[in-house]
């Protein structure tokens, strides 16, 4: 009886394997082909907020710290890469580093403040301090006050694809995109990953055990803040420009938006989420509709319908089970 039931479980981790593996796989062509049936810059928006989105679920989906203050790390990188290319006339992937440089760094300052309290007051903090940021970039004179940095050349990757190119352009941030989402799976399924965790379900316990909390709630914070810092470098790089938009409060507010929508918890829910909002922005844009509006009534249906969010919603369910999603949040 027991080898008959191991048998069946067997099957069902089989069965379970081939179906994500099969939406992984579409998902994948469906973003190689994508190009060739919408707009390349919308589609490279849309990478980078679902980028971001992925950043901050880390933070607060798999360590439980929920903070206001995300923006300074996309919006920060976006002015170190931009101004690094255009006025010191890098090259856009040595930009790029430098800007997730100074994402970490500001993490890791931000973060070593911020991890001292917990719940509401942690939020406070990094608002507080995102507010900081963002005034220094106001009066900063590299950021170019409220212009912000404009005409930022794309330049050549490695120093032959010609960024110029959108189809270029969008290839090279869908690989940003994959690598970073790489990184996250990565890093969500090793054995830090699995701690953060512990101390997101009961960090007494965690304690208890042994092990240093502090350390591991500041180095998933500087992780985020890195991931989110990569996406903003590549979000300026496209749009070729930095602005304070960029470092703005609403910025974080929207990045949360993006993964409440989605799930947090999960790998792909904030990648939904940011889907949606970034459609939503776009295609009423035009609209005499207030988009933010239509935003609130989307995030209300979605809390009072979706309580785990679309995606967590959908791995809860008994299809979602079935096909081998497992929601743990």
């Amino acid at each position: 009886m027991a080898d008959i039931t191991e048998t069946i479980q067997t099957e069902k981790s089989r069965t379970a394997f081939s179906v994500q593996a099969g939406f992984l796989l579409a998902g994948l062509l469906l973003l190689l082909l994508a190009p060739f049936f919408f707009y390349p810059i919308f589609l490279m928006k849309l990478l980078c907020f679902a980028l971001f989105a992925c950043a901050f679920n880390l933070l607060l989906g798999y360590t439980g710290l929920l903070s206001f203050g995300h923006a300074t790390f996309f919006g920060g990188a976006a002015y170190f890469t931009a101004y690094t290319v255009k006025t010191w006339g890098l090259p856009p992937e040595l930009g790029i580093l430098i800007g997730v440089a100074g994402a970490a760094f500001l993490g890791l300052v931000m973060g070593f403040f911020a991890i001292r309290r917990q719940g509401i007051y942690f939020a406070m903090i990094t608002l507080a301090l995102s507010q900081m940021f963002f005034f220094f970039c106001l009066q900063a004179e590299f950021t170019e006050g409220e212009d912000g940095i404009q005409s930022v050349p794309r330049g050549h990757l490695f120093g032959f694809i010609d960024l110029n190119s959108s189809t270029n352009m969008y290839y090279f941030v869908l690989a940003v995109f994959l690598v970073g989402i790489l990184i996250i799976w990565r890093f969500i399924n090793s054995p830090f990953g699995m701690i953060l965790k512990s101390i997101r379900e009961n960090e007494q316990r965690a304690i208890s055990l042994g092990y240093s909390v502090a350390r591991y709630k500041l180095g998933a914070f500087v992780m985020s803040a890195a991931l989110a810092g990569l996406a903003g470098a590549v979000k300026s790089i496209v749009f070729q420009f930095a602005t304070l938009t960029d470092v703005a409060w609403q910025m974080s507010g929207e990045v949360i938006l993006m993964t409440l929508l989605g799930g947090i918890g999960t790998l792909i829910g904030p990648l939904f989420g940011a889907g949606l909002v970034v459609v939503l922005e776009n295609y009423l844009a035009t609209s005499e509709f207030p988009v933010t509006i239509i935003t609130g009534i989307v995030f209300m249906v979605c809390v009072l319908i979706f309580r785990r969010g679309i995606i967590g919603e959908f791995y809860a369910s008994r299809l979602g089970r079935k096909l081998g999603f497992v929601y743990r949040r």
